[in-house]
Parts: structure tokens; C-alpha cells; sequence
């Protein structure tokens, strides 16, 4: 059952939050570091961490906002790597250092650094402040770390930083494509609150009220000015961070991403896992997640207009697939490797039997009517959308994040084995339809019409 949606101011949210106990978010607010650091942990020592950019962008101004206040430091830790991202050897070279000290580390920078603080200072038993320097993603404030890790996209379970110093003028000094990154992933709340809505009627996992309203009571003001977020209009600007912290504090409130994170964020994890580049360099997490929400909201549209309360359970169930059939699918789908065994085990944790599987789809079958009007409500219309993410100067075509759509039609089979989270991919996959839906948004009059060469390039495990 969705709860009523209720809107929490930013206090309230903090309130629910497991881990941060501070959230300072204004102009010029970054002078006030020294004195929550100090509120949070007393006398100890601090060590500034960031990589060469955030330091030139807000670490001197936060190192001498340390000196003024007199609070001790050790000599930062700047990571010198150019091609620096949020990869686990990157936090062991930080977990050896802190090693050799107790010292508090303040994380400078935004979605790599914080990620690989939060990971290092958990792995040496210490608490961490985080100092934000840009609207990019909601990452800030969650619960877990996303850290590659052997070829995998993984978050590590760790606890959210004790405070956040969120100084917007440093945040609008941010070069403006990355408001961009993060209006994309706080948009992406929408289709991930479908799928929890999917989950939670289907009882595979249950709506948690306090993480649903603090991500979803407020989700459609703080999205409601594309526009603005482009051109780094303050009230614009300053929705989006409260937006994305917002996010953050649910995911503390659940401790999962759930409350944030749906079948949109594994394309984005999958593009990760295969080292996608365009240009040179990774797309942005944002990016690549916008372009996840528009396939995702096809995918929805065309589950939507089906008459799924007609659905033939028994055929599905003849037809579904056992173990066997899955692991040679997933061998298909996938080239060896890193990638097709997360795959095979992800795969192995969501399997069903007939009889499992039919009890969801006689309840799927019986719950339709209602359910379809609660998603449609959720949901953003797909054109809508499409417009939202071009005001904000987000993509919305795959090929500006260097995917073509052969590659984006592949994508979806793949995104479906990579997770064993229950989305919209495992209910089109269970009734059968994802082919077919994926079919139709490819085709002529689709999202993204293909050629017929194209389309006889891929099936739907290839």
C-alpha cells in the first residue's frame, strides 16, 4: 500500500537519518566547518582528503578555515591520480594511510571522493564530515558506498557521514554540467518509487513510510524547475541539493537504496561494469541514469496500455525458464568474464519456481486495475520527461552518452540479470512481455526506432 505522500521539511528528514547528525546547506557555510567538526568530534584531529580539483575548489578554503579556528590537522591527503575514480584500490591506498593515525577524515569533492572516504573511513572504524562541492549526485548523504570492485559496480554497506557542510556558493561555482548530472539522479526518484510501488504490491519488498515520504513528499517541487537548474538559478540550485540530500537520508532511514534507486540505476550500473567511455572519459552517473529513467519510463508505458488483468498465468508458467535454461542465457547474454559471473550469481539469487511464480502473476493479474492507476500516477509522462532533462541540459538521446541503440536494446536484457532487485524488468520478464515491449519502443513508431539491419542484430539474450 503507498502511503499518502507527505512532505518533510529538511529537519524532519535529518531526524529520520541513522548516521548524519549535522547538515549545514547555505551560502558561505563552508567557514563554519571547523565548528562542526568540533561539535561532532570534540578535539580530535582532522585530515582534509580531496584530489587536485576539489582541493583547488574548496580545500584551501576549508584548510584555512582550520587554521583560523585553531582546530588541529595532519597534512592532507590529496589524491594525485588524474584519472581518479571510485574504485577499491584507490580506497585502499586512503585505508593504508589512515591507518597510520586516528585521525577525523573530512572528505572535500563530490560522488568519487566522498565515496571513497565513506569506504575507507568505515574500514578503519572512524566516523567522517563530508564538505560538498557540487549538486552532481545523492550520494552525499546515503547509506553505502559505490565502489568498483573486481569489475563489479558494488555498494559496500558503510554509514553515511556523521555531517555535511553543503556551501552553495561553492556548489554554483561548480561548472554547471554537473547540476546537469544531479537533476538527472534526483529525477530518477520517480521511476524508482514505481518500482517500489511494483514491489511492495507484488509482496516482494514492503514500502518503508518514513524513506517514501522523505524522497517522494517534496520529489515533485524540487524537480518542478529544469530550467533554472541550467541556468544556476539559486532557488533552482538550492532545491536540487535539499532534493538530493533528501535522497540520501532515506536510503540512511532504510538502510538500502531502495528509497532511490530502481531498474534506471542498472543501466547505469551495467554501462559501469562494462567500462563504458565516450570521448575518452566515463559518462556521468547522471547521465547515464537519465537516459536509464527514459528507458525505464518506455518500458512502463508499454506495460501500461496491456490488459494484464487478462493475463494467461499458465502459459507463463509453462514457459518459464528453470535453472539450467537461465545460466546458458546468461552465457548468451554475457561474453566471459567478470561481468557474466555477477550475472550468473544475481540471476541465481532471484530465481522462482512455477509455482512461486504464479502466485505473483494470479496477484499481479488481480491487483492490475489498481496498480495501473497508482503507477500512472507515479510516473512522469515519457515525453514530459524527455522534456525535463533537455530544460536541465541532461541527454535524452543514448547516443550523447556514446550508446547506440543497438547497444541500449541489448541493454535491457542485461540490465534485468545484474541485479536481483525486483523492478519493472522482473515483471515484464515474469509475464513474458519484455521482449515484445522492447520490440515496440525500437520499432518505427517507438522511442527510438532502429533500422530493420539494426534490429536483426540483436534478440533478446544477445
Amino acid at each position: 500500500m503507498i502511503p499518502l505522500s507527505r512532505s518533510l521539511t529538511l529537519a524532519e528528514a535529518l531526524c529520520a537519518a541513522r548516521d548524519t547528525r549535522c547538515l549545514e546547506l547555505g551560502a558561505g557555510v563552508v567557514k563554519a566547518t571547523p565548528q562542526v567538526f568540533r561539535q561532532l568530534f570534540g578535539e580530535q584531529p582532522a585530515v582534509l582528503v580531496a584530489d587536485a580539483n576539489s582541493w583547488a575548489v574548496a580545500g584551501e578554503a576549508v584548510a584555512e578555515a582550520f587554521r583560523t579556528a585553531q582546530q588541529p590537522t595532519l597534512s592532507p591527503f590529496i589524491f594525485r591520480t588524474p584519472d581518479l575514480y571510485a574504485e577499491f584500490r584507490f580506497a585502499d591506498e586512503l585505508i593504508e594511510s589512515l591507518r597510520s593515525h586516528r585521525a577525523i577524515p573530512v572528505a572535500i569533492g563530490s560522488g568519487t571522493i566522498n565515496d571513497l572516504v565513506k569506504l575507507a573511513a568505515h574500514r578503519t572504524d572512524r566516523s567522517y564530515l563530508c564538505v560538498a562541492t557540487a549538486a552532481s549526485m545523492d550520494g552525499y548523504t546515503a547509506f553505502g558506498a559505490s565502489i568498483t570492485y573486481q569489475g563489479s559496480k558494488q555498494t559496500f554497506l558503510c554509514p553515511a557521514p556523521t555531517g555535511v557542510i553543503a556551501d552553495l556558493d561553492i556548489i554554483a561555482g561548480a561548472p554547471v554540467e554537473m547540476n546537469s548530472w544531479g537533476y538527472a539522479d534526483l529525477l530518477a526518484k520517480v521511476t524508482a518509487g514505481a518500482d517500489w510501488i511494483l514491489a511492495d504490491a507484488l509482496d516482494v519488498e514492503p514500502i518503508e513510510p518514513q524513506a517514501w515520504h522523505i524522497v517522494q513528499g517534496r520529489l515533485r517541487e524540487m524537480v518542478a524547475n529544469p530550467a533554472g537548474v541550467k541556468t544556476c538559478d539559486a532557488g533552482a540550485v538550492r532545491g536540487l541539493v535539499e532534493g538530493l540530500m533528501l535522497g540520501g537520508f532515506a536510503m540512511q532511514s532504510a538502510k538500502s537504496s531502495r528509497p532511490a534507486s530502481g531498474a534506471e540505476h542498472q543501466f547505469s550500473h551495467l554501462w559501469d561494469m562494462q567500462h563504458h567511455t565516450h570521448n575518452g572519459w566515463p559518462p556521468s552517473h547522471g547521465f547515464k541514469v537519465g537516459i536509464g529513467t527514459l528507458a525505464v519510463t518506455a518500458l512502463y508505458e508499454q506495460l501500461l496500455v496491456l490488459p494484464l488483468h487478462e493475463l494467461d498465468v499458465e502459459q507463463c508458467c509453462a514457459s518459464w525458464p528453470d535453472e539450467n535454461t537461465w545460466r546458458e542465457r546468461v552465457r548468451i547474454t554475457f561474453d566471459e568474464g567478470e561481468l557474466r559471473d555477477v550475472a550468473e550469481r544475481e540471476i541465481a539469487g532471484k530465481q522462482i519456481s512455477p509455482d512461486q511464480l504464479r502466485v505473483q502473476l494470479t496477484a499481479l493479474r488481480s491487483l492490475w486495475s489498481e496498480l495501473r492507476q497508482q503507477l500512472r500516477a507515479q510516473l512522469i509522462p515519457l515525453a514530459t520527461l524527455r522534456q525535463m532533462l533537455a530544460a536541465a541540459g541532461a541527454p535524452t538521446e543514448p547516443e550523447q552518452i556514446g550508446i547506440s541503440r543497438t547497444r541500449l536494446r541489448r541493454s535491457y536484457w542485461q540490465a534485468f540479470c545484474i541485479r536481483r532487485r525486483f523492478t519493472v524488468l522482473d515483471l515484464a520478464v515474469r509475464a513474458g512481455l519484455l521482449d515484445e515491449c522492447v520490440d515496440q519502443i525500437f520499432s518505427a513508431d517507438g522511442l527510438w526506432p532502429m533500422a530493420a539491419c539494426e534490429l536483426t542484430e540483436t534478440g533478446p539474450a544477445a
